[in-house]
């Protein structure tokens, strides 16, 4: 009688282990070492009866030199092979190269001082990039901060007066223009608002290019001070402009971007300024560069704001609101030292409280 049988599948064979490296511990290590010198010392013993004075004298030499290149290699081998396989990491780590570290350091003296000093310089250095991140992070916080109320001043503004026209002040005609006329200017502003911000960030990232070409400053000047003349007399001020109207300061920049710059130095001058005040404007030429100054005799800036005026949004005095301010969207300063940047210079500041506040930049001056 036939019986089914379920055939068996074919085992594969096992395939074998391959042998793992041998792992010597420091215990394993020192106990090597320490047979080896023994059996170098016990041969010499051995053999030295049987020797001449010289030949052992050559013997024992011969028996030190082993046993001295005997624990030279494996310190060298098996220690300080491995510190400087980490030293070499470190190396890599710092150039932030992730490849397969280099043996380059094998056999160089002292270790162990140098991994030392790396770690210390690596940490010292992480702990600088921990404070700036620190920084950078409360000042994100504080810009988010920042332009969250710019923004929702105008908008709570042009809100409301549209919100009281529907409400049933559409039908008076006298007061149906006014809070139009205000919701425009609330709006106006919002949109100037977004403008620098589109700027700035453009001046940041490198994005924006400065049009370059030569124009006469004191020409300039003339243009800036008849722009912002009634600016001016709105708070009794008087803009000076030092230079003679027949001189000429031929430099090389971007003259719509440079004319910016001095409308935001001196209408910051005009804002903060004091009343039937003065504002200075003038220019110097020397060998290569032109100094342009801004200067006015207002209430002046204390010194531990002196490196701050320039930030964004950036207000000495935090209860002055944009609108006592002037209406302006807090970014003019911002943008100016960015646009005077890209014209490889730097606006300088001198200031003192009760004694004024003096700006000044330099441009690039045209040969003649």
């Amino acid at each position: 009688m036939a019986t089914n049988s379920t055939p068996t599948k074919p085992v594969p064979p096992t395939p074998a282990t391959p042998p793992r490296g041998i792992k010597l511990s420091s215990q394993r290590i020192a106990i090597l070492i320490s047979v080896l010198v023994a059996l170098i010392i016990a041969i010499y013993l051995g053999i030295s009866p049987y020797l001449e004075f010289r030949q052992r004298v050559l013997a024992l030499a011969l028996t030190f030199s082993s046993c001295f290149l005997l624990v030279y290699f494996s310190y060298e081998a098996l220690i300080f092979r491995e510190i400087n396989n980490i030293y070499a990491g470190l190396e890599k780590f710092k150039r932030k190269e992730f490849k397969q570290m280099s043996t380059k350091f094998l056999f160089r003296p002292d270790p162990l001082q140098r991994i030392k000093d790396e770690i210390y310089l690596l940490a010292e250095r992480n702990q600088k990039e921990i404070e700036e991140l620190k920084r950078l992070q409360a000042m994100r916080r504080e810009f988010l901060a920042d332009v969250s109320h710019e923004l929702k001043t105008p908008i709570f503004a042009a809100q409301g007066f549209i919100h009281t026209l529907l409400d049933g002040a559409m039908d008076d005609e006298r007061v149906r223009d006014k809070f139009l006329m205000k919701a425009a200017k609330s709006l106006d502003g919002l949109d100037t608002l977004v403008q620098d911000l589109i700027t700035i960030s453009q001046l940041e990232k490198g994005v924006m290019q400065m049009k370059k070409s030569k124009f006469d400053l004191n020409e300039l000047g003339r243009e800036v001070l008849e722009q912002l003349e009634g600016k001016a007399q709105a708070r009794n001020i008087t803009i000076h402009l030092l230079n003679a109207p027949e001189e000429v300061f031929r430099v090389i920049g971007d003259r719509g971007r440079i004319k910016q710059v001095l409308v935001n130095l001196i209408d910051n001058a005009i804002k903060y300024g004091s009343e039937n005040g003065n504002i200075w404007l003038s220019f110097q030429d020397g060998k290569k560069k032109t100094l342009v100054t801004v200067q006015d005799d207002g209430p002046g800036i204390p010194k531990e704001h002196h490196n701050r005026i320039f930030e964004r949004f950036y207000r000495i005095d935090k209860s002055r609101t944009r609108d006592v301010s002037g209406g302006g969207s807090g970014l003019g300063l911002a943008i100016s030292k960015h646009i005077v940047e890209a014209h490889k210079s730097t606006i300088a500041v001198f200031s003192e409280v009760g004694q004024g506040t003096t700006l000044r930049f330099k441009l690039t001056r045209v040969k003649d």
